[in-house]
């Protein structure tokens, strides 16, 4: 008989619990051995559920417990889930947990102390829910160099760009009507402003690439300014603005991370994950790319997650070696994002197709209606770039109104 038991019973806690004794049978028999909620540990009490018997008020019941094995963490934030993690980890006890901003700011931390212990620190749903792709990226696609990871990381922005594309919604409707059906909270700035979608590419990063990647490393931008009129024009030209969370290894060797709204081309997949699911494009030199899609959020896929990390967990008599990465006090393997090239979307003053021809040089499309004109480039630009076509577009009396950078299949 091993115990395990929960941290926090919000949303993801209570939905791990649920979905534990719902599937109790199955689950313990893909674990190989019986399976018992030893405690719950929250600062509320829960006297009308069935659970209620199992809640504790202090770690130190859990950490005491030499039965309880697997912790889930699903509390949220860094601190006291920092304390906490750490702490069961150094008591021998593996930890899952669905927390992004814990792993994205701690996880090296966790990692090398989950090392010295001989137990697990897995995090499977800390990035694209149910979505499998920390797993696949340490285990199935383990044998590849991986040379570029994009995604639609976070499925409240994806809502919200898709009712402005589908259904002409400006963005405050449709962030309005996102946090009405609570796919929004009422603070949305983690998810309009990208750093949840930050989080998570710091993750993908970290493990792709074998050194920890902090949100501060990354930029960033969200939603908030984008447009109706260039979710419109963007689509007479063939494209689709997603927020996309990517990194990238040029060159130099160096990689690349960023999160920011793109235009994206039709025949990409990426263009077609719409309302709140999300999708990791991963590229290798052993598979070209591989794409995962599925719920990125939710009770019960998030729990899913949980559980499958802490069914792992519990099979276990050792460290993982695969599933972690470098403690790093340098960032030199983070390239600036000055170094940013893409192809570009520019919506502009006028109809002068010949002056933004002088400009650009060769357009790969461009559409002019109602005194303004659309275009992509043909050519990749950075920021130094964008800068100095604005001032040269500008001279010839024509403004920038608005431009994003474009990704390509």
């Amino acid at each position: 008989m091993v115990k395990f038991a929960v941290l926090g019973c919000g949303v993801v806690g209570s939905g791990v619990v649920e979905l534990f004794e719902k599937n109790k049978a199955l689950i313990e028999k893909r674990c190989g051995q019986e399976l018992e909620m030893g405690y719950i540990l929250d600062l509320r009490d829960f006297p009308d559920r069935p659970y209620g018997n199992k809640v504790v008020k202090s770690l130190d019941v859990i950490l005491a417990d030499p039965d309880v094995k697997v912790v889930a963490e699903c509390m949220g934030g860094t601190e006291p889930a920092f304390t906490f993690v750490k702490a069961c980890l150094e008591a021998g006890k593996s930890v899952a947990t669905s927390n992004k901003e814990l792993v994205a700011a701690k996880g090296d931390i966790l990692l090398k102390t989950a090392k010295e212990h001989n137990v697990n620190f897995f995090f499977e749903a800390s990035v694209g829910g149910a979505i499998p792709i920390i797993r696949p990226l340490h285990k199935c696609l383990a044998a590849n160099d991986f040379t570029a990871i994009a995604g639609i990381l976070n499925g409240t922005t994806n809502f919200i760009l898709n009712k402005m594309i589908k259904e002409n919604m400006d963005f405050s409707t449709a962030l309005a009507l996102a946090q009405e059906k609570g796919y929004a909270e009422k603070d949305p700035t983690a998810d309009v402003e990208g750093h949840d979608a930050c989080r998570k590419i710091c993750i993908l990063s970290s493990l792709a690439f074998g050194k920890h990647v902090y949100p501060e490393s990354v930029h960033t931008q969200g939603i908030r300014e984008v447009e109706l009129k260039d979710v419109e024009r963007s689509s007479e030209l063939g494209y689709t603005i997603k927020l996309i969370a990517r990194v990238q290894r040029l060159e130099n060797g160096k990689i690349l991370p960023t999160v920011m709204p793109m235009v994206v081309e039709e025949d990409n997949l990426l263009s077609q994950v719409n309302g709140v699911y999300n999708a990791v494009m991963v590229r290798g030199d052993g598979i070209s790319k591989a794409m995962f899609y599925g719920r990125g959020a939710g009770k019960f896929p998030t729990a899913s997650a949980v559980l499958g990390d802490m069914i792992e967990e519990v099979q276990l008599d050792h460290t993982i070696p695969a599933q972690t990465w470098e403690n790093v006090n340098s960032t030199d393997f983070i390239e600036d994002f000055a170094a940013f090239t893409a192809k570009r979307y520019f919506r502009v003053s006028g109809e002068d197709a010949a002056a933004l021809n002088a400009v650009f040089g060769n357009l790969a499309s461009i559409s002019a209606q109602d005194g303004e004109t659309v275009c992509i480039t043909d050519k990749e630009m950075n920021a130094d770039d964008v800068e100095a076509a604005a001032k040269a577009l500008n001279g010839k009396g024509i403004q920038v109104l608005a431009q994003y950078p474009v990704l390509v299949s």
